[in-house]
């Protein structure tokens, strides 16, 4: 027999060299999850992961870049009095978003922060644009306001925009307006693959903004769908997008690879919400090798082809890759 592939798996000398992927903690985005309040809260449906106030955050920062992780994204749980019919509080330069960028880049220049672009977060409605009295969630009015979002996050010092709220036009857009409002350096991570998935549930629970009536169908992409993906990426390509994701992760890995062959930008992939809840609750539970299985999910997304992962399991996995 001349071919033995298993000559190449003896040791692991052999195994690293015919390696086909790695992870790193620079592969990572750290989600977290603020609050008004100075208290950390822990988030039930999330066991591990909680609501951070400005003390708290610091402190995750720090932890971050300690355990190797260069950048977090910021998703604010925003106090229910704020939250209006038209998400005025999303472009408050007051707002908890914007004091977070400033804090956190006063203290740590070095880390990379990442925000989120969308109206869920401070709308009464609990969908990610403007609601009309009939129901239906407006594009081109939300990508206005959206704009005004992202200068005002930008102002404050963010790194990178991430329009999670899949609205047709908004990378071009909020393109324009940051390149008008000479934010050129600001960078664009496109939620380019969004689905209407059921593996959100705890992320909106984290930050209470599931929609109050109705679904996101209507802009979320069709989890049927692989080509359209394709097509979304060509948009944001012409659109000026710098990164392009796919979300969520593991159930997607298909259109990760899809996307990864369809474009010479960066691709990330989102870990999300239900994927963590998921291992987390199998490992507490004795399951699953909590080490293994989550490193072997985060693996696989990098093989599918993502160049970044958003996890929140980001510390945890470079801490264990260290050790």
């Amino acid at each position: 027999m001349r071919q033995r592939p298993r000559r190449n798996r003896r040791n692991g000398f052999l195994r690293a060299i015919a390696s086909e992927s790695n992870l790193a903690p620079e592969r990572f985005l750290a989600p977290v999850f603020l609050h008004e309040a100075d208290a950390t809260t822990p988030i039930a449906s999330m066991s591990g992961q909680a609501r951070l106030g400005p003390d708290g955050l610091l402190r995750e920062a720090e932890g971050a870049l300690e355990d190797g992780v260069r950048g977090l994204v910021l998703f604010p749980a925003v106090d229910e009095a704020k939250k209006t019919p038209t998400g005025n509080e999303a472009w408050n330069e007051d707002g908890l978003v914007p004091r977070s960028v400033r804090a956190l880049k006063a203290r740590f220049p070095e880390l990379t922060v990442v925000t989120d672009v969308a109206l869920d977060p401070y709308s009464s409605d609990g969908h990610d644009g403007l609601v009309a009295p009939d129901g239906r969630v407006l594009n081109d009015e939300t990508v206005r306001v959206l704009c005004r979002q992202a200068l005002v996050q930008a102002a404050a010092g963010a790194d990178i925009i991430a329009p999670s709220d899949m609205m047709d036009g908004r990378v071009g857009a909020i393109r324009d307006a940051l390149d008008q409002g000479g934010f050129e350096e600001v960078a664009i991570l496109a939620y380019t693959a969004k689905y209407a998935s059921a593996f959100y549930g705890p992320f909106r629970d984290a930050l209470d903004s599931a929609p109050r009536s109705g679904d996101k169908r209507t802009y979320q992409m069709d989890p049927a769908n692989v080509r359209e993906a394709l097509r979304e990426v060509r948009l944001d390509e012409e659109e000026g997008a710098d990164m392009v994701m796919v979300k969520p992760a593991g159930p997607y890995l298909d259109v990760v690879r899809a996307v990864r062959a369809a474009t010479t930008l960066p691709v990330a992939a989102y870990q999300v919400s239900g994927e963590y809840a998921m291992l987390r609750a199998a490992a507490e539970r004795g399951w699953l090798d909590e080490r293994a299985a989550v490193l072997e999910s985060l693996l696989a997304i990098r093989r599918a082809g993502a160049d970044l992962v958003l996890t929140y399991y980001a510390r945890q996995a470079a801490r264990w890759l260290r050790d």
